[in-house]
């Protein structure tokens, strides 16, 4: 917590129930640092570890209620605009400090934060950095500003801020952040930091997600209690999903009597979209954004020297760390890679002088080499570095490297040069001299103690990508998870063009490499033509392949969808253009090589974020009262790189990087049931079935037999199927009739099938119709036309377009319903359904139903098998359940694998509906309702 440092300030604040605001600025002002600070500041990253934690709460205060506490994010074609609100009154009987925190992705740019204090409205708007201070200049020296802070730690922001009331005071508190999904092993991640610190009445997060072009899955993942899982619901259509998390107050406590909140964790939306390899053309309010992102593409060859750092400061759970990934990245290799590893600290030794085969001996013999090492000694980067391009540059002079293939360099280090060339700038101007336009380099920084800016900046003037890695229990895992992200390339030399005078201030379009799982992502404005479309046209090189591929879309189409949606965000083309933008404005100021291209740059940024209202390290948020008259500063704070800096006159705050044990790295999507193909969700080895008019199919595993029979009743009688109230679930289906009669005889078919789970309150009603899915306050229809994934409670369902539904309960119980489309003017028949449930379904002793019953497998004897009055059907006794019954071979079909035909399973037909083999008569098992479970006498 901070105070007001003067006595004054407090009670004049006191008086007007408010305490101002102002944001430590963890950045500079100034442009450059002298040499004497930079050792300062390298000396503290060095004493600054990611093991550091302290706890955190959303709101922090004591004797306080938090009325609401409300996350609402709407992902539009992966930009993402989340707004997080709260209300908190001081409860307590005397005046307070009360805090609101939140923790955001690095990558997000802050968009607004407002304030209702009592009735006291605080807006914020982004101004120029040196305009914001001015002004908030000004209500220091009024006494009407205070301090909070902004602070960097693994991959987060905190954004904290405090405000001192008298007893009984309302705040409110809003904060927005929009930020773009980058895909990453072949999904995009959105991050929720849920920590409330205690119960909240009103605790609920809301992720809306629309993909024009359809989404593929979506799931969630979380570090919370494991009994929260149920309460994170998920629904999807073809292009939009929700996801809703709402625990009740009881729900959150800890324990059934606790007063602290079991809510602490986060979130994480997990989604990936259909996508065409030719790539996916948008255009909305002027706009146009282009996604790349092809499949089924071959691997690239690859030409990687692995240049790892052993010094001194490496000895440890460093160096431990390091050797754990080194031993699986280097498994990754194969036959077509090539490899050598370089290990330096004062000097510089050569595994190998030369690349060589990923074989599996030369993999092994490198292995062992990594095993040995004995970090001592100092740091020099700059000749490590160079005799990692003169081992690229020989195989590529002997005509050793594939020139289809990707040579990379991928240097691992965890601090500053101490020994040789130790000029930061030189080195890099060194490393780009020798680098050819073919290689790329890769930097990864172990811990505080380096200086990441400079790995980042060799890294993007070198084709390749920085990363931070966290010197912690899990630095394997992310060592690990940074080279399957660059350990896939499918492309190179890919360009991104329009024709000519059809768009204008268009975004990087060329790129060196496209690896798996990514995305290539090109934005620009669409400039005034008569014509309503726009194209693409994007050249890359494959493996033995060259590629062009044409994108073509309307422009006016995306607007018009747009605009019947209630959830979506309008504006996400034109802010997604400004937010890569500007990101490339920074990335290019930092590489500028004069005073004057960086002036230039420096204004290109100011203005872009001022008009789109992003808060960047160029650009502050300043929050002010209707009356101006009291004011907050928000700053963007520097990398945790620089520990802890001054800033505009303010006084310096030592800054503490913390790793909380909650923070999950980016990680493969853990394997789920979103990762199923549809066949897998369709068609389990061996089901129980009804279908046709309706044909009863029950499959007795242990005996390996099948047996049939029909069942004859009446249309809009219902037939329960299934009865379980051990797990309160039922599932009944409900018959229509033929359009007229047929030799005599009106066929039935189930026309509507209900699955219903009574623990949830859910009910999954399908018909030829729709599908209707209810709970107790809500009914959601679900056409046929359209596939769909929808989570509620324990209950999944997953909509096959035009094809089946297929409802999984809590994992193990599992009801798929086939749609049979019949020829509308058929004479007799009408559409129907068809029902399949595995044999492995898990059910209570207590199940029953004209399916159920048959999960208790009775005993069942074929004999005396013989010719029967048809000869392609032999008849037989069959005793089951006491019973002798005189049955007839015969077959039915199974509709999964062929929709039109069915596939033939052989059976033995026990007939009078069943009788002998359904325990009691088939009338017993009519019920009143959809839902209704079996009542058996």
């Amino acid at each position: 917590m901070k105070f007001l440092p003067s006595l004054l300030i407090f009670g004049l604040l006191f008086l007007q129930y408010i305490h101002g605001f102002e944001f430590v600025i963890d950045g500079e002002w100034e442009e450059d640092m002298s040499s004497d600070l930079e050792q300062h500041e390298r000396h503290k990253r060095a004493i600054l570890t990611s093991e550091e934690q302290t706890d955190f709460q959303i709101v922090s205060g004591d004797d306080i209620t938090i009325k609401s506490y409300r996350i609402e994010s709407h992902v539009t074609s992966r930009f993402a605009h989340t707004t997080v609100r709260s209300h908190v009154v001081n409860s307590g009987a005397k005046a307070q400090t009360i805090g609101f925190n939140v923790q955001i992705p690095k990558r997000a740019f802050i968009s607004n934060f407002t304030m209702n204090v009592n009735g006291i409205i605080f807006k914020g708007s982004v101004k120029e950095k040196s305009v914001a201070q001015n002004l908030y200049n000004r209500a220091k020296a009024r006494g009407k500003a205070a301090s909070i802070l902004r602070a960097n730690s693994q991959d987060m922001e905190t954004f904290q801020t405090e405000v001192y009331v008298p007893p009984g005071s309302n705040i409110e508190f809003e904060l927005n952040y929009q930020e773009m999904m980058q895909r990453k092993m072949g999904f995009y991640e959105h991050q929720l930091y849920l920590q409330p610190g205690r119960l909240v009445p009103h605790f609920q997060v809301d992720v809306y997600i629309f993909e024009p072009n359809g989404i593929s899955k979506v799931e969630t993942t979380h570090t919370l209690d494991s009994h929260f899982a149920e309460l994170i619901k998920v629904s999807t259509t073809d292009d939009k999903a929700h996801i809703v998390f709402k625990p009740s107050l009881q729900q959150q406590r800890k324990c059934s009597n606790c007063t602290d909140s079991a809510i602490d964790g986060v979130l994480n939306v997990i989604y990936d979209v259909k996508r065409d390899n030719n790539g996916e053309l948008q255009v909305s309010d002027g706009y146009f954004v282009q996604f790349f992102a092809p499949t089924n593409l071959s691997p690239l060859p690859k030409n990687i020297v692995f240049v790892i750092d052993v010094s001194g400061s490496m000895w440890g759970v460093k160096m431990k760390q390091t050797v754990e990934a080194m031993q699986a990245i280097l498994d990754d290799l194969t036959t077509d890679d090539h490899f050598s590893v370089i290990d330096f600290n004062h000097n510089v030794r050569c595994w190998n002088e030369d690349l060589v085969s990923g074989s599996r001996l030369q993999v092994g013999n490198a292995k062992k080499y990594i095993q040995d090492i004995k970090p001592n000694g100092g740091t020099n980067i700059n000749e490590a570095l160079m005799r990692a391009v003169q081992i690229l540059v020989r195989a590529s002079n002997q005509g050793l490297i594939d020139p289809r293939s990707v040579s990379m360099i991928i240097l691992v280090s965890d601090g500053d040069p101490t020994v040789g060339e130790t000029k930061l700038s030189t080195i890099q101007k060194n490393v780009k001299r020798v680098m050819k336009e073919d290689f790329s380099l890769f930097s990864l920084g172990i811990g505080f103690d380096v200086d990441y800016d400079f790995l980042e900046r060799i890294a993007m003037e070198n084709r390749g990508i920085a990363q931070r890695i966290y010197a912690n229990h899990n630095a394997a895992d992310q060592l690990r998870a940074f080279y399957s992200q660059v350990s896939a390339p499918l492309l190179r030399r890919i360009t991104i063009q329009f024709p000519e005078d059809s768009v204008s201030d268009v975004t990087q379009n060329q790129f060196d490499k496209f690896f798996s799982g990514s995305e290539l992502v090109v934005a620009g404005k669409v400039l005034p033509s008569d014509t309503n479309t726009l194209t693409s046209f994007t050249t890359a090189s494959a493996a033995r392949l060259d590629l062009t591929l044409e994108t073509e879309t309307d422009t006016t189409e995306l607007d018009q969808r747009l605009a019947n949606l209630h959830h979506s965000f309008p504006g996400f083309a034109r802010q997604l253009w400004a937010y890569i933008t500007i990101k490339q404005l920074i990335a290019e100021r930092a590489m500028a090589s004069t005073a004057a291209k960086k002036r230039k740059i420096t204004q290109k940024i100011l203005s872009l974020a001022v008009d789109h209202q992003f808060v960047t390290p160029l650009t502050a948020l300043l929050v002010e009262s209707e009356d101006e008259s009291e004011r907050l500063l928000a700053d963007s704070p520097k990398d945790a790189k620089h520990g802890c800096c001054p800033g505009g006159g303010v006084n310096p705050v030592p800054l503490v990087y913390h790793h909380p044990p909650w923070v999950q790295m980016s990680t493969p999507a853990p394997p789920s049931q979103f990762s199923k193909g549809p066949e897998e969700w369709a068609l389990p080895q061996k089901v129980n079935l009804v279908d046709n008019d309706p044909h009863f199919i029950i499959h007795l595993p242990r005996h390996n037999v099948d047996v049939c029979f029909n069942i004859d009743s009446k249309p809009g009688h219902i037939l329960n199927l299934l009865s379980d109230s051990g797990t309160g679930v039922v599932v009944n289906g409900q018959l229509i009739g033929s359009k007229k009669l047929y030799k005599n005889k009106v066929s039935t078919y189930f026309g509507t099938i209900s699955v219903y789970s009574q623990p949830e309150g859910v009910s999954v009603t399908a018909s030829t119709d729709n599908i209707t899915i209810s709970d107790e306050r809500n009914s959601h229809v679900f056409s046929w036309d359209a596939t769909a994934d929808i989570t509620q409670d324990g209950v999944r369902i997953h909509i096959m377009k035009k094809s089946n539904v297929t409802i999984t309960i809590n994992g193990n119980i599992q009801i798929t319903v086939l749609l049979h489309r019949i020829w509308k003017k058929h004479p007799v028949n009408v559409d129907f359904l068809g029902i399949y449930m595995p044999t492995n379904n898990q059910y209570s002793p207590l199940v029953h139903g004209l399916i159920g019953q048959f999960s208790r497998e009775p005993d069942v004897n074929v004999y005396d098998v013989r010719e029967g009055v048809d000869p392609l059907k032999k008849e037989a006794t069959m005793e089951v359940k006491g019973n002798q019954l005189q049955v007839t071979r015969g077959w039915q079909k199974d509709y999964r694998t062929e929709k039109k035909h069915g596939s033939i399973v052989y059976c033995w037909f026990v007939h009078s509906s069943g009788k002998g083999f359904i325990d009691g008569h088939y009338t017993d098992y009519i019920v009143p309702h959809l839902n209704s479970f079996l009542q058996m006498n």
